[in-house]
């Protein structure tokens, strides 16, 4: 029974980032591409902060797509991160914080290189490098603004629900 828990909590602790994986994947079909993003988008845009310019839009446009580059795969290495963290407090492994940190950044790399490779062969996508830095890139800021809020409320890891408690 005591490995049919362990499994049980590990699936719980894995879950959101196999959830975060799964979303990337949704966004990486032409369902998502520039083309089909753009007009949604824009009605948004321009609801609450009015009409632009063609030109003005696709610039805007491109600037939403790559936030959401920076932030998605930030989220996502965070989520990484609690897997790994989880993971090792379940198997009663201590991990000092760093390692589950770059565990996360390993973890999002490859997710966001798959990601760009599987888009060069998409109709009205494309696979490139920069957006794998700028994913890489927002996952290392956001893994930096967790362990500075952590260090702003006293703690150098997060406790678990159990230390808490």
């Amino acid at each position: 029974m005591h490995h049919r828990s362990r499994a049980v909590r590990l699936f719980w602790a894995w879950l959101p980032a196999a959830l975060g994986v799964c979303v990337i994947i949704l966004e990486s079909t032409e369902l998502f591409s520039s083309a089909n993003t753009s007009g949604p988008l824009r009605g948004f845009w321009q609801r609450f902060f009015g009409v632009e310019s063609t030109d003005r839009w696709e610039e805007i446009h491109h600037i939403i797509r790559k936030t959401g580059h920076f932030i998605g795969y930030g989220t996502l290495s965070l989520l990484f991160y609690h897997a790994w963290r989880r993971t090792a407090e379940i198997l009663h492994r201590h991990r000092v914080r760093i390692k589950n940190v770059l565990y996360a950044l390993a973890c999002t790399l490859v997710v966001a290189s798959g990601d760009e490779y599987h888009q060069t062969f998409l109709p009205g996508r494309t696979g490139r490098w920069q957006d794998v830095v700028l994913d890489l890139t927002g996952a290392c800021v956001l893994q930096l603004l967790f362990w500075l809020v952590m260090l702003m409320v006293g703690q150098s890891e997060p406790r678990s629900a159990a230390e808490s408690a």
